[in-house]
């Protein structure tokens, strides 16, 4: 008589069938990804979740009730594709949508809104090249592509279509009256939550990055190619340089992820601006952006629209600074070594000096290229705009040249948590020297150009940069968390002597505003008013200048 199998050797021969041909409905499949979804893929949403119920939640329940709301949300959500040819193709991306969002939110401690989505459809194919690591493929590996394969290997019991539906249907309504009971129970902490902590709705993955990509998509295929809204066509130059004697130049650079608190000229204690500190120079030190990312700092910065009116719809309805400058006859140039200017010099002269690298990085140097020919045919004022890669990350290293590793050792990888933070910061601050030492090269091009121009330099990083404090790289957080690492930004002004005198311009009353607070809504006004131009759309009261006019 045959002896029966050991119960544990059958477990293990069922499990095994499981895994390499998994038989199952599609209610038990959208089940499994939904706890897989909430409980492997959220990472970083209960971290966070855990940081605040230390701090306002101590019910458990609630805590728990959390878990079963998003199991519940994701069941329903799958079962509306629940349906032969369309529920593998739906799970598989979204399985990789999730595995990305999550590599990215846990390595970066970033969060997925519509500012980094909108940050990375619009970078160029260098900065991209720059995240891949190893670890993002052991990601895409244990979280993508295996589940994807258990997903593609599932043989699915159907039943007919009519049954389907009915099931489809019924799993709807059973997660939707569980998410409604879940929130009727708990009421008051879940207001609490959104009310005190509503950005951690950005964590929830991959809802967000699916909300947000939707969004911007139907932004753009409805869109279509927007028509801005002119601005400022009163605008023109109070005074002529014929009047003026000499025509005005002014570079107007701009800056990437540079933080105020790695400038020597802030009071940091690494010689970061050994150069700009021999130079007679204008260092405000209170100036906060007003926005996290480029895609919200550039348009926002140039726009004349302040941060808390400011929107991305607005901005790419209407016209910003550098066109009332062209409308006042003020000769334009936008000079790119980045991924672009986000809309901001669509209707100006643009040069793109990255396209002359196009086998490696580019250094910012490449954007003064050739710049003397040009100011040798300048016709009239001009304002110049130099918009650097600057301290670009995750690839510091990359932005210096080896002449600039002052600070070593330096971090030398994209995976910023494998190395010391005195390595990253290292390899931060050797982006600073070298971003010194171009802002110093500027200067002297415009020393040069003295005698036939008054000459001027604004440089004004577009946001700030996190370097691990609290675990967080980068940049991007949404501005009412981002810690001050994000928004708080250097603000460097040069003048030739003859520019303030023939401009008017009190050096002396400047001097006493340079710890005044000041931010990005301050840079259309002022450059306006620098450049001596009248119009509807000049704010007094936001220009620096204007009370430093004689």
């Amino acid at each position: 008589m045959a002896s029966k199998p050991p119960v544990e050797s059958s477990l293990f021969s069922g499990m095994r069938g499981f895994i390499l041909h998994p038989v199952m409905n599609s209610i038990q499949l959208n089940l499994l990804i939904s706890l897989l979804l909430t409980a492997i893929y959220n990472n970083a949403f209960w971290a966070e979740i855990g940081e605040i119920s230390a701090q306002s939640f101590q019910d458990r329940f609630f805590l728990g009730s959390i878990f079963f709301l998003l199991v519940a949300f994701f069941n329903g959500c799958l079962s509306l594709v629940s349906f032969k040819y369309i529920l593998k193709p739906c799970l598989i991306l979204l399985l990789l949508i999730a595995t990305f969002a999550a590599y990215f939110m846990k390595t970066y401690g970033v969060m997925i809104d519509h500012s980094m989505v909108k940050t990375v459809l619009t970078t160029d194919l260098g900065n991209v090249t720059e995240l891949l690591s190893v670890k993002m493929f052991y990601y895409l590996m244990l979280l993508g592509l295996l589940p994807s394969l258990f997903v593609l290997r599932t043989e699915i019991r159907r039943k007919r279509f009519v049954r389907e539906l009915f099931m489809a249907s019924g799993t709807v309504l059973m997660s939707l009256l569980c998410v409604v009971v879940i929130l009727v129970f708990f009421y008051k902490d879940y207001i609490s939550l959104g009310k005190n902590y509503n950005y951690v709705r950005h964590l929830i993955n991959p809802v967000s990055s699916l909300y947000v990509a939707a969004s911007s998509a139907k932004k753009s295929l409805t869109g279509g190619k927007m028509v801005a809204r002119p601005i400022g066509e009163d605008a023109r130059v109070e005074k002529t340089w014929q009047e003026r004697g000499k025509k005005n130049l002014v570079i107007l650079v701009v800056g990437e992820a540079a933080r105020a608190q790695n400038f020597s000229l802030n009071g940091y204690t690494k010689k970061t601006n050994p150069a700009l500190e021999k130079e007679d120079v204008l260092n405000f030190s209170s100036m906060y952006s007003c926005g996290t990312a480029s895609s919200v700092s550039l348009p926002g910065m140039f726009s004349h629209f302040g941060r808390e009116s400011f929107s991305e719809f607005k901005a790419q309805r209407h016209q910003g600074l550098l066109d009332v400058l062209s409308h006042a006859g003020v000769q334009v140039l936008w000079r790119e070594n980045n991924s672009g200017c986000k809309g901001v010099c669509d209707r100006v002269q643009t040069e793109n000096m990255a396209q002359l690298c196009p086998s490696g990085e580019c250094q910012d140097m490449i954007l003064l290229e050739g710049m003397q020919d040009y100011l040798d045919k300048m016709s009239g004022d001009a304002v110049i705009v130099l918009h650097q890669k600057g301290s670009y990350g995750p690839g510091y290293y990359r932005r210096s040249p080896p002449d600039f590793k002052a600070f070593l050792p330096e971090c030398t990888t994209n995976q910023l948590q494998e190395c010391r933070g005195e390595e990253l910061v290292n390899a931060y601050d050797n982006t600073i020297l070298y971003t010194d030492y171009f802002l110093a090269q500027v200067i002297e091009l415009l020393k040069k150009n003295s005698g036939q121009f008054n000459t001027a330099m604004l440089y004004l990083s577009a946001y700030g940069e996190s370097l691990g404090e609290k675990n967080i790289y980068l940049h991007g957080l949404p501005y009412v968390i981002a810690p001050d690492e994000q928004k708080h930004v250097p603000f460097i002004l040069w003048f030739a002597n003859s520019f303030l005198e023939k401009n008017g311009l009190d050096r002396a009353c400047l001097q006493k505003k340079i710890h005044d607070p000041l931010s990005h809504d301050n840079l259309f006004h002022s450059v306006l008013g620098l450049m001596g131009v009248k119009t509807v759309m000049l704010d007094k009261d936001l220009d620096i200048f204007a009370d430093c006019r004689r």
